[in-house]
């Protein structure tokens, strides 16, 4: 069924690339316009390669393709004015705001509690906990305005849902946004404006292929590949695979953006092969 969330227009933090880039990609092959951002540059306590604007620019490309609008600026999700500035020139260029998704994220610095440094703690939480409001919070009156309800998703994680050693700043901070999700689900139900989360399991972007965690999977090889951590990455999920595709999360996204889900709200959705039941 094509047209999904045709007429609509979508926000979206951490576009350039991986899974940012594939919700836009699929919101706007169903119809929908999008307002998004990215920092596309280093932050701090990254543990990922960083995103670059050239990144940003293929998101833009790949969406005018698309024949949709798309307003995409370089933007920081720490930084709420910013943020709250570009959203209200995007709603004001673009007419209204039905869809909400909070994706930008990093990874941090991969070590024990004892090891993590206050600073590195902070920069996790930062933006991957703190940008998720900062994202949200000025999409509520836009999303209220338009009288017509609405959806906002959170890009969680699955370690949100299992916990793993080595990655605390992270696991607390998606873990946070569950709490988060949920507060917002009850407190904008009252304007038919839905709040869920999406767990993923490992997701074949760069934040995941990558030299640091290739270390962290591998830290008994001195300099382990993709081919040496690929059994580890399977052995995560109790389906036999080793990630998922971001296409994967982009199509559970599309169906809570929907009015297929338009009774959905509250719940955390794991696209995850499985990896939270072992």
């Amino acid at each position: 069924m094509a047209g999904r969330v045709e007429g609509k227009v979508a926000f979206i933090s951490g576009a350039a690339r991986g899974q940012g880039r594939a919700h836009a990609v699929r919101l706007a092959e169903e119809g929908a316009d999008i307002i998004a951002f990215d920092v596309a540059g280093p932050v701090p306590a990254q543990g990922a390669p960083a995103a670059t604007p050239e990144d940003l620019a293929e998101t833009i490309r790949l969406v005018e393709k698309l024949d949709r609008r798309i307003i995409a600026t370089r933007a920081d999700a720490r930084e709420p004015e910013a943020v709250t500035a570009l959203l209200a020139d995007g709603v004001a260029q673009l007419g209204r705001l039905d869809i909400v998704v909070a994706n930008a994220g990093i990874q941090g610095i991969p070590g024990s509690v004892a090891e993590t440094s206050a600073s590195d703690w902070q920069a996790v939480l930062d933006t991957n906990l703190s940008g998720v409001y900062n994202t949200v919070k000025p999409a509520i009156p836009h999303l209220i305005a338009g009288g017509g309800g609405g959806s906002i998703t959170i890009i969680s994680s699955s370690i949100a849902l299992k916990l793993v050693p080595g990655l605390a700043p992270y696991g607390a901070a998606k873990s946070g946004l569950i709490g988060l999700m949920k507060t917002l689900a009850l407190e904008l139900a009252a304007h038919s404006i839905r709040v869920n989360s999406i767990h993923p399991t490992t997701v074949q972007t760069p934040m995941l292929i990558n030299d640091v965690n290739f270390r962290l999977f591998r830290p008994d090889l001195d300099d382990p590949t993709l081919e040496d951590v690929e059994p580890v990455y399977r052995s995560l999920n109790a389906l036999p695979v080793p990630w998922v595709e971001p296409s994967d999360i982009a199509n559970a996204l599309l169906f809570l953006a929907s009015d297929e889900a338009r009774y959905i709200t509250g719940i955390t959705l794991p696209v995850d092969a499985g990896y939270a039941l072992k």
